[in-house]
């Protein structure tokens, strides 16, 4: 069950799990009415799992999303073809006010056989180490359960990470030298932008970084926004500008490692956490450092 992308934040240090049963119970997810657009809530992250379910000291919860599936241009076209009919009936044209009630009435008339749709995303809290992470790959994600956490909880337990290097100076460092620090390694994918007028952009999959057209970007004024790594040889992934990892994925080594312990499904689910937490928590220690240390905000 390893998470595919990580939006880390750290946990707020008077943020206390003691009544987080209680609190996530309030705001489990129910299935919503024929009129409900959107649905949000907690939910177990498997079928033998509580809404918090615990490993080890570590905490996993699961909000889960249901939308109906309305698409815009379904609406404008069918509100297009009443409005010529309103046009026809009242004798003159349909003004921008009628028209938005004619969107909504449509709306609520097509929500009820619209089709839904479930996402579920993971949110692991350490209370030890201070790491809370959203297994999210879009903002508009990260943000939805982001406030999601605020409804359950009176104190807001995310604080965002800053480091005294930003990540995007840094890695146009390493990318320079073909160097990063030590355990991480560079891959074969980047992406560098043009701070100027022009914003251009130039991006390599599956290329080799140690290039000198690539130190020429770099000459001429290009900045690394996204760059491939792999932590010691356990972990690779995309670092981006914004502090946010993209694309995780476990190397064979920690693959073989989990294949080791196989057993019942749930079994495998709580082995997995365990590791993914432990790794995961050493991979940000190691990272921040890579990126001149944690910086401190008042």
């Amino acid at each position: 069950m390893w998470f595919k992308n990580l939006r880390f934040f750290r946990l707020h240090p008077d943020w206390s799990a003691d009544a987080i049963d209680d609190a996530v119970a309030v705001h489990a997810f129910t299935p919503g009415t024929s009129q409900d657009p959107v649905v949000l809530g907690w939910a177990p992250v498997h079928d033998e799992a509580s809404l918090v379910h615990r490993v080890n000291g570590q905490i996993l919860l699961c909000a889960k999303a249901e939308k109906k599936l309305l698409p815009t241009t379904v609406i404008n076209q069918i509100a297009r073809a009443r409005a010529k009919d309103k046009e026809a009936e009242q004798g003159y044209k349909v003004g921008r006010k009628q028209m938005k009630e004619l969107k909504e009435d449509l709306i609520t008339e097509l929500l009820p056989r619209a089709f839904s749709i479930e996402r579920h995303v993971l949110v692991w809290i350490d209370p030890e180490n201070k790491w809370l992470a959203v297994d999210a790959a879009a903002a508009a994600t990260s943000d939805e359960v982001m406030g999601l956490l605020a409804k359950t909880f009176e104190l807001f337990p995310a604080l965002p990470v800053y480091t005294e290097q930003s990540p995007s100076a840094a890695m146009t460092g390493w990318l320079a030298d073909f160097n990063a620090p030590y355990p991480f390694s560079i891959d074969q994918d980047a992406e560098l932008r043009a701070s100027g007028e022009s914003r251009s952009v130039v991006r390599y999959a599956r290329h080799n970084l140690d290039s000198d057209e690539i130190r020429k970007h770099i000459a001429d004024g290009k900045q690394c926004t996204r760059l491939a790594l792999t932590w010691a040889d356990k972990i690779s992934f995309v670092l981006t500008d914004g502090l946010e990892i993209k694309r995780v994925a476990p190397t064979d080594l920690l693959s073989e490692q989990q294949e080791q312990n196989n057993q019942d499904a749930a079994q495998d689910f709580d082995n997995a956490f365990v590791l993914m937490s432990a790794e995961f928590n050493t991979l940000l220690v190691e990272l921040l450092e890579a990126l001149g240390g944690e910086k401190t905000v008042v």
